[in-house]
């Protein structure tokens, strides 16, 4: 969730104090949190190359 400038005027205790509201919130209405283990990605793969390429290919055709 994106910060307001009221979120960036609260001290950490104030804002600590509101992520612990909204996850109570989260969880009375029905909302589950999932663990992820350690060294595991909790993102979805995305299909195609997620790599840069730099330099030239290389033309192994002849």
């Amino acid at each position: 969730m994106a910060r307001n400038k009221e979120q960036d005027n609260l001290s950490s205790e104030a804002r600590q104090r509101q992520i612990d509201e909204q996850v109570a919130a989260f969880l009375k209405s029905g909302g589950q949190v999932t663990e992820v283990p350690q060294g595991v990605s909790g993102q979805e793969p995305v299909r195609g190359r997620q790599h840069i390429v730099l330099g030239k290919k290389e033309n192994n055709e002849k």
